[in-house]
């Protein structure tokens, strides 16, 4: 695969060039699949912040882009239908939009649906994540970001070899000088995003795209 690790979504033009790039066509010739999974396992999180990632508008930030086609696909269901079902809508996404929440949560889905199965043969597919979209790739989230605890603690899919420190900026506890701390008990490199600022994974390219203030810490 293919990704685009965010904090805040698709937020300026230089995020937008880099998402338009890995997916080698415009966004208005892209289908999209949405997956808002994530917020179902975060206290901050419901209805109406599920209607806000659906709708998606002032400014568009992921689902309201211009695709060529958005559907959602909610991983929670999908162990009571058959994968045979399922699994095709993934494969013809050019894209999957993957929400924010709870990192461990979405982690665990991922796992349980048996998409974690399917993303190593989506070598085409670009992932675009936001806030704890983007950090379930990493090997951990670190203890700070856990509010739903399963047996495996703060371990999240290990896609990425970095974690990721969302929301620099945006809210009082998410500060360069805490996301220090929090990665000094990783045990891996992460960085520190704010919204405007995102890493691109491609292969053995990894860059930092931003057009705002990010950090790169530990490792």
């Amino acid at each position: 695969m293919k990704l685009l690790l965010t904090s805040g979504g698709v937020t300026n033009a230089s995020i937008r060039a880099a998402l338009v790039d890995l997916l080698g066509k415009p966004i208005e010739e892209s289908a999209a699949l949405g997956i808002p999974t994530a917020q179902w396992g975060h206290p901050m999180c419901g209805p109406g912040s599920l209607r806000r990632f659906v709708t998606d508008g002032t400014p568009p930030t992921m689902t309201g882009l211009g695709w060529r086609s958005v559907g959602m696909l909610e991983l929670t269901a999908l162990p009571t239908i058959a994968r045979e079902r399922w699994e095709p809508w993934v494969r013809e996404a050019d894209v999957l939009l993957v929400d924010g929440g709870e990192a461990t949560y979405l982690a665990h889905w991922v796992r349980e649906s048996g998409l974690l199965d399917v993303l190593p043969e989506l070598d085409d597919t670009v992932w675009v994540g936001v806030s704890a979209g983007s950090m379930v790739l990493a090997p951990r989230i670190g203890d700070l970001f856990v509010e739903w605890e399963p047996e495996q603690g703060d371990e999240a899919l290990g896609v990425v070899d970095f974690s990721i420190f969302p929301h620099v900026g945006l809210f009082p506890g998410n500060t360069f000088e805490i996301a220090k701390e929090w990665a000094a008990g990783l045990g891996n490199a992460a960085y520190a995003l704010d919204e405007q600022s995102a890493v691109l994974v491609d292969g053995e390219r990894v860059e930092v795209v931003s057009e705002g203030e990010w950090r790169q810490l530990g490792g």
